[in-house]
């Protein structure tokens, strides 16, 4: 049949899943970092996702697709309710830690590695000082509370600047391209955590390099909620 029904734009989505949240039928779901349209018959068509979206991704569009299954999204959220969370990045558990995890040694005190001011992505200034000649740290704010040895590991002589594309409800794109395309990045490092929304940051993160027009050295650290890095590309 031809209905109204939810389109997503992935190249204006920045992944900070603020429609997936806002769907209570469960329409709309993460994946790769991206909103996206699950199940047809799951969208009623009125559209609460719309306004919650900061990009403008989400539109209405009449095509064919299966009529809204009013019974089979019952169903889910009943099952949805038998399940102790949704979205794993809000999925609440406890980190249980030895005492050798938790007794600190003299080798054990760690200086702060910052070396600038401001560091949300949001604050920055294009053209600050600091930008020129820097290796760019660009990480999910999460991610220094989960990785011990943050500092050392990932901000030592670079420059950080942090953000969260979910609860900013900003597209980072184009603040970022600003910043790499008019100072001289020497490296991006990209560190996020596992949760789906970080796609966003990671997102915006290698667009901006993309659309800078810069071929500059760039890898993406993946941390896991427990605080070990899954993964280095």
């Amino acid at each position: 049949m031809i209905r109204r029904i939810i389109q997503i734009d992935k190249e204006k989505c920045n992944g900070c899943g603020a429609c997936a949240d806002a769907c209570h039928e469960g329409a709309i779901g993460m994946v790769d970092g991206k909103a996206q349209l699950l199940r047809d018959d799951y969208c009623d068509g009125l559209g609460d996702c719309l306004p919650t979206c900061p990009t403008g991704a989400i539109t209405f569009v009449e095509r064919e697709a299966a009529a809204y299954d009013e019974n089979a999204v019952k169903a889910a959220q009943q099952k949805k309710k038998e399940i102790p969370c949704g979205c794993p990045g809000t999925m609440a558990k406890q980190i249980q830690r030895t005492q050798e995890d938790s007794s600190p040694t003299a080798a054990e005190v760690i200086n702060s590695q910052l070396s600038q001011w401001p560091v949300q992505i949001k604050l920055a200034p294009v053209t600050a000082p600091y930008f020129d000649g820097a290796n760019l740290l660009v990480a999910a704010d999460c991610t220094a509370y989960a990785y011990g040895n943050f500092h050392n590991r990932f901000m030592k002589n670079k420059i950080t600047l942090i953000g969260c594309p979910k609860l900013d409800n900003v597209d980072y794109t184009e603040k970022l391209t600003a910043i790499i395309r008019e100072n001289d990045i020497k490296s991006v490092t990209i560190v996020r955590m596992q949760v789906p929304c970080c796609g966003g940051l990671e997102h915006a993160a290698k667009m901006a390099l993309q659309s800078s027009g810069k071929f500059i050295p760039w890898n993406v650290v993946t941390i896991s909620t427990d605080g070990r890095i899954l993964s280095e590309i």
